[in-house]
């Protein structure tokens, strides 16, 4: 349930990245799919950072800056 749990979190970032982005990011499939790896992207630099927010609402606040990292690094590079 863990890794369903995961993926749908990830996908509901990649959306939310993508309406937070200014130009909507590159369409909602592949705002989805780059929320995936927004979601481990900003664990893993918020693990880093040493902070760690608890429950859904700091779950997804994690995912949604991990994916609004990497839609703007990808934005940089379709340039």
């Amino acid at each position: 349930m863990g890794i369903i749990y995961s993926l749908l979190l990830g996908c509901l970032a990649g959306f939310c990245a993508g309406k937070l982005m200014k130009g909507g990011g590159f369409g909602i499939l592949m705002n989805i799919v780059l929320g995936l790896f927004g979601g481990v992207l900003g664990g893993w630099l918020f693990s880093l950072l040493g902070i760690e927010w608890g429950g859904l609402l700091g779950q997804l606040g994690t995912a949604i800056i991990g994916a609004v990292a990497i839609l703007w690094i990808a934005s940089l590079i379709k340039k």
